[in-house]
């Protein structure tokens, strides 16, 4: 089998894996020019960055042979699937000539397991060092590490990659144990928490030496499967808060269930994937993350599911209309943030320029406000918009999201001219919920 082969089918086996992201490095040409590449802090990725541009990264597995038999994997040791694997040296090259051709910027690099976990580690660990001493490569490198992996090789895997990963895959004990019985908890967790300790340790060996060498300086993130097993929601938003304040993870990211293989303890292959899940999912996460929220104001117990048609911050606007209106002028910048059309820069602005003088909507409306969605919310001098007839209704026919028909709500037609937001069905669920 040739090169191109290999990475046909590496990098086909590598897509159902959403954990890589932005490098969150800064880290150009050495003192000395030599080398080659860069990692910048706008990060490398399928993806856009933060400052707009389009990045790219090889995303690609060492190998697809697998000794674990993981019921939702498509690499599982029982799936007949074409196999290849890439040797360090195979790998290194494959990099480098893409980087020199101006395909890519960087790498993204996981495996399945090849004999154990120590003996996959130790081939990724080779093709890094070929990379990184050999070729001088400077760029951006994500690397998954392998559950149950000795902590003497994650510390040589973190002194070579920018980023790790150490994917939980699915939400609970027990569905681990039931969907994959070749990993375990605590073989998650125990490389997880390796990683967290020492990146605190490397921040103070940086302080007392600057040339310490870095350990993941970009931090570590981890993949949940969402919809291969029965948690709800609420279980697995609670997880992810947990695990940002337990292992301060940069990303959790979640995967929607892509049906690839039969089997009984599996939703069947004519299942669609729960994209819409996956969306408030990552709706959710950006609040927990950037808007003070916690897991339990956004669902609960008795509510362990999202709403199909509002997003979570809308959702739990329209279940605390006792906290509003508030006054743009006056009101707090934790509370803005919970104000439907305002975001974590139109907050900022609005604190600032409120200091000059008093805002009304025009001013809002320039700083960046969705006024669509906030005039329900909010008075500006004491005043709401009266024209506004603000029933319950009226506010979630406003707040209805667009991405609820775009994946999976409703299925639309490329000849409609008008969508038909289902106001009744919305308001229904937020009585069902309350």
């Amino acid at each position: 089998m040739d090169l191109m082969e290999k990475l046909t089918i590496l990098a086909d086996s590598a897509k159902y894996d959403v954990a890589c992201t932005s490098s969150g490095v800064n880290r150009g040409k050495s003192a000395d020019a030599s080398g080659m590449g860069s990692a910048t802090a706008c990060g490398i990725c399928h993806t856009f960055s933060a400052d707009g541009r389009c990045v790219s990264l090889l995303k690609v597995l060492m190998s697809n042979m697998c000794v674990y038999d993981c019921k939702y994997c498509v690499n599982r040791v029982t799936n007949d699937v074409p196999r290849a694997a890439f040797t360090p040296r195979e790998l290194a090259d494959l990099t480098i000539d893409f980087y020199r051709r101006n395909y890519i910027e960087g790498l993204f690099v996981s495996s399945g397991v090849i004999i154990n976990p120590n003996h996959t580690t130790e081939l990724l660990i080779k093709c890094l060092e070929i990379l990184r001493f050999e070729y001088g490569f400077r760029g951006y490198i994500h690397a998954k590490s392998i559950p149950g992996t000795e902590p003497a090789l994650v510390t040589r895997l973190g002194l070579l990659a920018d980023r790790m990963s150490v994917n939980i895959e699915l939400p609970s004990e027990s569905s681990l144990q039931t969907l994959a019985p070749n990993k375990t908890k605590q073989a998650i967790l125990a490389p997880m928490g390796q990683i967290h300790r020492q990146i605190g340790e490397n921040k103070s060996e940086l302080v007392k030496y600057r040339y310490a060498p870095k350990f993941t300086p970009a931090g570590q993130s981890t993949q949940m499967i969402v919809g291969a097993s029965p948690e709800t929601d609420y279980k697995i938003l609670n997880l992810t808060e947990n695990l940002y304040k337990k292992y301060q993870l940069k990303r959790v990211f979640f995967s929607a269930y892509i049906p690839v293989v039969q089997h009984t303890l599996l939703p069947s292959l004519e299942t669609k994937p729960p994209l819409l899940r996956e969306h408030r999912l990552y709706q959710a996460d950006w609040l927990l993350r950037f808007y003070h929220f916690s897991a339990a104001e956004i669902l609960s117990e008795e509510t362990p599911n999202f709403n199909p048609y509002l997003d979570p911050k809308c959702n739990w606007a329209i279940h605390n209309m006792h906290l509003f209106p508030v006054e743009i002028n006056a009101a707090p910048y934790e509370m803005l943030l919970r104000v439907p059309g305002i975001g974590v820069k139109s907050a900022q602005r609005i604190v600032a320029a409120r200091r000059a003088g008093r805002l009304d909507a025009m001013a809002l409306k320039r700083i960046g406000v969705v006024l669509k969605r906030a005039q329900y919310f909010i008075t500006c001098n004491g005043k709401g918009n009266a024209a506004l007839h603000a029933t319950r209704e009226n506010t979630v026919r406003a707040l209805i999201d667009p991405a609820a028909y775009s994946v999976g709500v409703q299925q639309l037609s490329l000849f409609d001219t008008q969508i038909q937001l289902p106001v009744e069905e919305a308001v229904k669920c937020l009585a069902t919920a309350m």
